[in-house]
């Protein structure tokens, strides 16, 4: 009896508790609900908020309503961006803050104005916040320091004005700190973030001497601050203040060299006889004119003798070469030069003329229609610069000329060469032919007109670009992976590596599919050289003495591509080449998905899509496993193949658009990079 007694009143107590919570959660929601129909009723005057009500009972706000999203019974996330919302900030922010579970919170591009609130720390969960493209005013609130978990805050373009507060250095978990585009003035040398990543204080009134924490990051996250100094801008002896100009709104001026001359001095305040000013002036005037003059003729003569002489010059060693713009075009063949220093050489006896050797039987061509043949330069890369040829029979093929690499010898050359040749896979950039001389050393691939995944990834990110969507991704990282499981299997002793695998060297053919490029080059020298190994592994780094060319070296290469796709972002290329300024994104990644914010990873362009969530969270997970530290831990190619096929049936998949783009967990500033840089791989 006792027992049954005691089992009614657990059970009697646990309903009660469970019953107490559930009303608890229920209340909080209810006041959240309150607090945003109170937002909505002072900002949303044109209407966008429509799907905001509580007309259907049935409803449930946190997934009904437009930018909410909800965790625990609690609205958490709050995303209300380029929705024409206005109003004065005294007016919405109090319902806003009564909000305290948020962790995202973005107003970007709307009409907001009035100073921020004295008090944030009500919004102590705050983790994502973005406020920029508004009309804020008054100084930054102090008390943002109280906002503990922040990782990144946006409030650039608005008219904020005063100091930034000292205390935002105790943000311990600050990443993204942009405060561009606004009034901001006085010294930011006592500032010191150690944890950032993405800064930019530019087109602001700051001053005083840039400090040690801040002076990683680029001229340009300082531009537009006059008076600021020291490393990456001009070094603060060539800051000078001027007391004598009160009215000035810049605080200092940057004077060109310690003997610039001073300002000139006050007009004479006691000249009462009117010709002699006029004389005065009659003699400035014909001293201008006889100074400009003068030196328009010493300008023109300097000029014309160095035209004759560099024309000279120039016209005698290569009069096919042109120049259009930044664009560099050849009449006839940019390496014919090094070909006929070898035809030289063959006529003094110092060694055997090259020649070219083909792999296989069509459309073979003589080395002296390569000659002839018009070519483009590409770009220029770790092993040399690629040019776009066009034959004579309209054909066209890219040719690799190699430089700046410790080549084997001619036998070793050959021999791998032979190795190369024999790859023919649809997702691998064919090897045709090659030339070995001396002088010269050509490399003749099958044309890539699509492109570089890197500038598909990258290039113009401003307005009027084309995303590259989801599907197109994940046919592209398929192809590619499949390409590189082909050269891990193609030789068993030794195994053959790819050795540079990298964004830039996956190209797309006319038909878009997507091939490996540059397969095996990094194996060519004597002792391949760091500089160019493309996303550099763990262990190359940490062992010197360790090959870096290594088929678990490009597992992980293969993950940081597989990173560069989900998130947006150029990685960070050891090889110094045009992502040489990347991020380090496996550690950045697993620093996100650490704090348990993986939203934030993905590409923002990426959000409009939907029902592709699962495959990026499962696709990002492989990405992880390819990544780790430990060599012997990552899986095999054939391996990360077959679960990116069971992630995405095999390649095939539709992908719809979302009519509107919502998140903004993502970091939503991407630097723009131009597709020329992308052809270095080719």
């Amino acid at each position: 009896m006792r027992r049954r007694q005691s089992f009614s009143s657990f059970m009697f107590y646990t309903l009660l508790i469970l019953f107490t919570l559930s009303a608890a959660a229920a209340s909080s929601i209810d006041s959240d609900v309150r607090a945003l129909l109170a937002f909505r009723s002072t900002s949303d005057s044109a209407g966008r908020l429509s799907s905001w009500n509580l007309t259907s009972r049935s409803a449930d706000p946190c997934s009904s309503w437009l930018g909410l999203s909800c965790s625990s019974g609690r609205v958490t996330r709050l995303v209300l961006e380029n929705l024409s919302l206005s109003a004065t900030s005294h007016s919405f922010f109090p319902s806003l803050l009564l909000l305290d579970q948020l962790r995202v919170l973005s107003l970007k591009s709307n009409s907001f104005s009035g100073p921020l609130p004295p008090d944030l720390s009500k919004l102590r969960a705050v983790k994502l916040l973005f406020l920029s493209h508004n009309s804020f005013s008054g100084p930054i609130p102090p008390s943002l320091s109280s906002l503990s978990r922040l990782y990144r805050l946006d409030l650039s373009f608005n008219n904020l004005s005063g100091p930034i507060p000292n205390s935002l250095n105790s943000l311990s978990h600050l990443l993204t700190l942009r405060l561009q585009c606004n009034s901001l003035s006085g010294s930011i040398s006592s500032i010191a973030f150690h944890t950032l990543k993405d800064l930019n204080f530019s087109y602001n009134h700051l001053s005083g001497a840039i400090p040690p924490s801040l002076a990683s990051f680029p001229a340009e996250a300082f531009v537009s601050n006059i008076a600021l100094c020291s490393a990456p801008l001009p070094s603060c002896s060539n800051v000078i203040s001027e007391p004598s100009h009160p009215n000035s709104t810049s605080p200092a001026t940057i004077i060109s060299s310690p003997t610039s001359k001073p300002e000139a001095s006050p007009p004479f305040e006691n000249l009462h006889n009117s010709n002699t000013a006029g004389t005065r002036t009659s003699m400035s005037r014909a001293a201008v004119v006889a100074i400009v003059v003068g030196d328009f003729v010493v300008l023109v003569l300097v000029s014309g003798l160095l035209f004759c002489y560099f024309w000279r010059k120039f016209a005698g060693k290569n009069p096919s070469r042109l120049h259009e713009g930044e664009k560099i075009v050849y009449s006839s063949s940019p390496y014919a030069a090094g070909v006929a220093a070898a035809g030289a050489a063959v006529s003094t006896g110092v060694f055997e003329r090259g020649k070219m050797v083909f792999f296989d039987e069509t459309k073979k061509f003589e080395l002296e229609e390569l000659l002839r043949a018009s070519a483009e330069m590409l770009g220029k890369g770790g092993y040399g610069t690629a040019y776009k040829a066009v034959l004579d029979d309209g054909g066209v093929v890219a040719v690799k000329r190699l430089r700046d690499v410790q080549l084997a010898g001619k036998r070793d050359f050959e021999q791998h060469m032979e190795l190369l040749g024999r790859l023919r896979h649809p997702n691998l950039v064919t090897l045709k032919a090659y030339y070995f001389a001396r002088d010269e050393k050509l490399l003749v691939y099958d044309f890539m007109p699509g492109g570089s995944l890197y500038s598909l990834l990258h290039g113009n990110r401003g307005p009027g670009r084309t995303p590259l969507d989801w599907g197109a991704r994940m046919r592209i990282a398929m192809a590619a992976a499949r390409g590189l499981s082909f050269v891990h299997q193609s030789a068993k002793s030794p195994k053959l590596a790819h050795g540079n695998v990298k964004s830039t060297n996956i190209l797309l053919d006319k038909s878009g599919t997507a091939r490996l490029a540059d397969v095996g080059l990094a194996l060519l020298g004597k002792a391949a050289d760091r500089r160019f190994c493309g996303y550099r592994a763990p262990e190359a780094s940490l062992d010197r003495r360790r090959p870096f060319s290594s088929q678990r070296a490009d597992v992980y290469a293969f993950g940081v591509v597989l990173l560069e796709i989900l998130t947006g972002k150029p990685a960070a290329d050891g090889g110094g080449g045009s992502a040489a300024a990347g991020v380090d994104l496996p550690r950045w990644v697993q620093s996100v998905v650490r704090e348990e914010w993986t939203a934030e990873v993905f590409d923002l362009e990426l959000m409009r899509y939907r029902g592709i969530e699962e495959e990026m969270v499962a696709m990002l997970q492989i990405a992880l496993a390819c990544t780790v530290v430990s060599p012997d831990q990552r899986p095999k190619i054939g391996h990360v193949v077959r679960m990116i096929e069971e992630v995405h049936g095999g390649g095939g998949g539709e992908v719809v658009a979302s009519p509107s783009l919502e998140s903004s967990e993502s970091d939503s500033a991407s630097d723009d990079h131009t597709a020329a840089a992308a052809a270095a791989g080719h």
